[in-house]
């Protein structure tokens, strides 16, 4: 693909992880030397006597390691004379933690914040990312969102009536709020069919833009994770119209 390569959402918890680690490389080798780049994770606390759960970051994280990649098996305790119910089925459920990519100055303090929204962004946790937008709109932030899913719901800070219509062709989304220009949003508009161009993200107001290109860190993405050994007859999870699914399989069979 010339671009994005939509298969990838197929496996797009590696690819998230990989790509926000070469984004924040990529961005770090730019910035001026007071400032620094961070890939951030948060976890989810269940308070008691409370609905809702807070987030927070851990500053240590205290983890098992699994004895040949095999979890743990939890067994019944015995009950003594007690008749108990068994579980009719066990059953593991992975959660995965928001990552998000952070520039601070040297004091910690926050420039920029980088969200490269996965499916739970645009889906059973928008409402969570969307407060966590919020935040960061209100503490006078700049904000980059970079949108390379077509599944879910539209998420990024602009509303849909006022971007350009698509003429009917998928195509992927970046969403820029500066400090300095908060109730202005500069949107990219990435088509799949074509490379993804360079965007820029902003620091401070006396800082130059860093410039990000996306396109060499998908391409490594695709490499290093392997991904041309995609099953590229599984359905995707947006399916694509005719147009562009007739443009993509020429691709696919002449690759």
């Amino acid at each position: 693909f010339p671009g994005m390569n939509p298969w990838l959402e197929l496996g797009w918890e590696n690819a998230h992880s990989k790509l926000l680690t070469y984004i924040a490389d990529s961005i770090n080798e730019a910035l001026p030397p007071d400032l620094r780049v961070r890939t951030e994770e948060g976890v989810t606390i269940g308070n008691a006597g409370t609905d809702q759960p807070s987030r927070r970051r851990p500053d240590v994280s205290v983890i098992e390691s699994w004895k040949q990649g095999v979890p743990p098996q939890w067994q019944p305790q015995e009950a003594r004379g007690v008749l108990l119910a068994e579980p009719d089925q066990i059953v593991a459920e992975e959660e995965i933690p928001p990552r998000w990519i952070e520039i601070t100055d040297r004091t910690g303090r926050l420039i920029t914040a980088i969200e490269l929204l996965s499916p739970s962004n645009k889906g059973h946790e928008r409402q969570e990312y969307k407060l966590r937008q919020h935040r960061y709109l209100e503490s006078h932030v700049n904000l980059v969102e970079i949108d390379l899913l077509l599944c879910g719901s539209h998420t990024v800070a602009v509303s849909p009536d006022m971007l350009r219509p698509a003429n009917g062709s998928a195509r992927y989304l970046v969403c820029v709020v500066r400090d300095s220009a908060p109730k202005q949003r500069e949107i990219y508009h990435l088509p799949l069919r074509e490379r993804l161009k360079p965007i820029r993200i902003p620091l401070r107001p006396a800082d130059q833009d860093v410039i990000l290109d996306l396109q060499p860190l998908i391409d490594r993405c695709y490499q290093t994770g392997r991904y041309w050994q995609t099953d590229y007859t599984r359905p995707l999870p947006q399916p694509l119209n005719a147009e562009d699914t007739a443009w993509a399989t020429a691709l696919l069979q002449q690759a």
